[in-house]
């Protein structure tokens, strides 16, 4: 670019100057002619200026417009001199800039060549990264695929590759635990041949398949050989069969395994040797078991020891030694039989201990002895059935010999028992044990023990109806004897009723309570015609208030509260001690009661009833007279005919109390008479009767 000179842009600004005064002197030409022209149009124009501050500002003063025009065009015309001198005095300057400015042009024309290589190696290195980019791509596919082939081939090599030491192991090796691991490998190739189907098309099967099966073969051989000589060890005489099933057997678990996989034949035959050996085992174990506990059992009771059975008839009169005499008393008492409730989960009787020391027991202890020892080893086998088998349904087939030994056992004992509160006490045993087995979570008992249990109630109803039909049906005449004390028929039932009711507390069954209630009438029926062959009431009464009262007192004795029978007792005791006291009194003031009696008691009597003295002075003289002998001759009844003395003197209270309200009575009426007065010498006090009763009752 070339510098332009001073002078000429002087010239050339000063044509632009000289242009712009002739455009505005036309403009202001023009505007002359357009006032002249269009005057109309100047309100609208001003209208518009008016809100021009400038325009406002020019109007507000008073100036003319083409005054105020030419000081514009003035001051615009300095404006632009002065700029021009700027320019010139600057024209170096701008030629210098003009230098620069084309130096720089040429400097960037340089890079924008470099800059264009650049773009245009950047582009073909884009496309270089870029192809790069897509082998790279294709590359680490083909690697993933590679290495996918690479992890299905290597598996399957190894699923269908045999080493050489698999086979050393299964064809020579011992049955140990490398033998297990070396069995399940062997089990896991077996199954990746049969189950994979690419497998059965590959040509490596045609070379590896028949060593497999061989291998298959010689293993099953072995493995049935192992466990049925270890099946044979359980039939030796004294073997601790549990230990042999948790230190031998569960060991080798997986040879079962193995065999109800890929042997399924052999399996069955091992199952069914299994079954055949644990069926004879423990069918033997329990058989010898209840021959040495049938050595060691106690007959507590026969057909005969029943509750209305004269005692003569059995013979326990003349029964010789003490062990008689104590199986003989727990016949209806429960005493110390409860224990074997309480001793439920102590083990089994060992029997030849037992033997030695000559030692025998109730049949119930037996029983639970003997169902303790089939639970713990029902438990043990069931746990391990399930455990090596994998089979719940095998227990069965094992127990079945087993539980028939015993169901044969306990039907022949069943059969001639006639001990119920031994066959309760048996009840209570099951009930006991169905609850341990449900804690246990072991159900394999649970038929079994619902069938005893439905064996033991219809026997104890049986037996049970045969004492209530020997109070029913019992002869009077041979169970009577000319004696006022308690009778032993009574005894019986209340050690009887007294041991039901006690095992009845914690299970509250109804049957049971209602048996009790229809022996408990057959006793009481019992017990009136009893007292009947007494020739006098009062002894009658007597013989039904000792009776009674040892009922009661049993039944309180067991430790129970005696449920209803008790209570009935208590209150058929309460009205025979009223119809007593009456007839004791009768027997030494029947003058003043019926004196007393056959008067009113309250103020109501009319002048025909109003007593005289000559009535009432042979009463009052004779009771003064007498009264102490007669409360000596009461005391004496009383203390001779009352077994429990306890009861004796609640009565002789109760008599003395009754007596001391008939004569306040007589003094009542002695001073209603007129002339009553006159019998006071000859009245008792009341105090000196009280001193008697209670000197009585300290005595007594």
């Amino acid at each position: 670019m070339e510098a332009v000179p001073a002078a000429e842009a002087l010239d050339g600004h000063k044509d632009r100057f000289d242009l712009g005064v002739f455009v505005g002197d036309l403009a202001l030409d023009e505007e002359v002619t357009s006032d002249d022209e269009s005057l109309g149009g100047l309100q609208q124009e001003l209208d518009n200026c008016k809100n021009d501050k400038e325009v406002a500002n020019i109007l507000a003063n008073g100036i003319k417009l083409r005054e105020y025009t030419k000081g514009v065009e003035n001051n615009i015309r300095q404006i632009e001199l002065d700029s021009i001198q700027d320019y010139i005095k600057e024209s170096e300057n701008l030629v210098l800039l003009h230098d620069q400015i084309r130096d720089c042009d040429n400097i960037l024309s340089q890079m924008e060549m470099v800059l264009t290589g650049f773009q245009t190696e950047i582009g073909s290195i884009s496309s270089e990264i870029k192809v790069l980019q897509e082998k790279s791509m294709d590359m680490g596919l083909k690697l993933k695929n590679r290495k996918a082939a690479e992890s299905k081939l290597s598996k399957f090599v190894e699923d269908i590759i045999v080493p050489p030491r698999m086979i050393d192991i299964i064809v020579d090796g011992e049955v140990n635990d490398e033998y297990m691991k070396t069995l399940e490998t062997l089990s896991k190739k077996i199954k990746f041949i049969d189950a994979d189907p690419m497998v059965k098309s590959s040509k490596a099967l045609k070379d590896v398949q028949p060593e497999v099966e061989r291998l298959r073969q010689k293993a099953v051989s072995k493995i049935f050989e192992f466990v049925i000589q270890k099946f044979y060890a359980l039939r030796k005489p004294k073997t601790n069969i549990q230990i042999l099933q948790q230190s031998i057997l569960l060991k080798y678990k997986y040879t079962i395994t193995f065999l109800k996989e890929h042997a399924k034949e052999i399996y069955a035959e091992v199952r069914a040797a299994y079954i055949d050996t644990m069926n004879k085992v423990l069918s033997a174990h329990f058989r010898a078991y209840i021959q040495a506990l049938e050595k060691l059992q106690m007959d507590i009771a026969t057909s005969t020891d029943l509750l209305g059975v004269e005692t003569r008839s059995t013979g326990f009169l003349f029964s010789i030694g003490k062990e008689s005499l104590k199986t003989r008393s727990s016949v209806f008492a429960l005493g110390e039989r409860i224990s074997v409730l309480k001793e439920i989960d102590q083990p089994a009787l060992i029997p030849h201990i037992a033997e030695a020391k000559s030692q025998k027991y109730p049949y119930e202890v037996l029983f639970r002895s003997l169902q303790k020892l089939l639970i713990d080893t029902a438990t043990s086998e069931y746990l391990f059935t399930d455990d090596f088998f994998g089979e719940e349904s095998i227990f069965h087939d094992i127990f079945a010999g087993p539980i028939q030994v015993v169901d044969e056992h306990f039907n022949a004992v069943l059969l001639n028992c006639y001990d119920a509160i031994g066959i309760m006490l048996m009840i209570r045993i099951i009930h006991q044990h169905q609850l341990i087995m449900f804690r246990r979570r072991i159900p394999c008992l649970d038929s079994y023990l619902d069938k005893v249990n439905m064996s033991l109630w219809p026997r104890f109803k049986m037996v049970f109806d045969l004492h209530l039909n020997s109070l029913r049906n019992a002869t009077i005449k041979t169970l009577w004897e000319d004696d006022v004390h308690p009778h032993y028929v009574t005894r019986r039932y209340a050690e009887f009723t007294a041991s039901l009711v006690h095992l009845n507390v914690e299970h509250g069954d109804g049957q049971l309570d209602l048996n009790l209630e229809r022996l408990r009438m057959a006793i009481e029926d019992l017990l009136v015609k009893l007292a009947k062959m007494f020739s006098k009431p009062k002894l009658q009464t007597i013989f039904l208030i000792n009776n009674y009262d040892l009922t009661i007192a049993i039944l309180k004795e067991a430790g129970t509260d005696g449920g209803k029978a008790q209570l009935h007792f208590e209150e058929v005791l309460k009205s025979n001690i009223a119809i007593y006291v009456e007839e004791l009194l009768q027997e030494h003031f029947s003058d003043l009661i019926r004196f007393v009696k056959t008067r009113p008691a309250d103020e109501t009597a009319t002048s025909s009833e109003k007593v005289s003295i000559a009535e009432v002075e042979p009463l009052v003289k004779d009771f003064a007279s007498r009264y102490k002998a007669a409360i000596e001759l009461m005391h004496k009844d009383v203390i001779t005919s009352f077994s429990n003395f306890l009861c004796g003197m609640e009565i002789l209270r109760a008599a003395l109390a009754q007596l001391l309200l008939y004569y306040t009575r007589l003094t009542e009426c002695v001073k209603k008479i007129n002339s009553g007065s006159a019998l006071n010498k000859d009245l008792v006090s009341i105090s000196s009767i009280l001193f008697e009763i209670k000197k009585y009752s300290r005595t007594f």
